[in-house]
């Protein structure tokens, strides 16, 4: 494992990720971040989108988190 940045949590609570993380892994303000417990480590992994309704990951709609197909199906009923 190799360390990249050392980082204060404020106030609140937060740490900032730094930027060449963010660029390098695709890391935008919507993106959805899963934290683990892993025997006293705390691991960030980047959640992919997928649909809330069938899980799909495919053509997702990230404001409405469905994919194309249940957004279709939803309209229809």
């Amino acid at each position: 494992m190799k360390l990249i940045a050392e980082r204060k949590i404020d106030e609140l609570g937060r740490i900032v990720l730094p930027a060449e993380v963010r660029l390098k892994d695709g890391i935008t303000q919507k993106s959805t971040i899963s934290i683990y417990e892993d025997n006293g480590k705390i691991v960030l992994e980047k959640t992919e989108p997928s649909c809330k309704l069938c899980g799909s990951s495919v053509n997702i709609n990230e404001e409405l988190s469905l994919c194309g197909e249940c957004i279709v199906k939803v309209k229809q009923y």
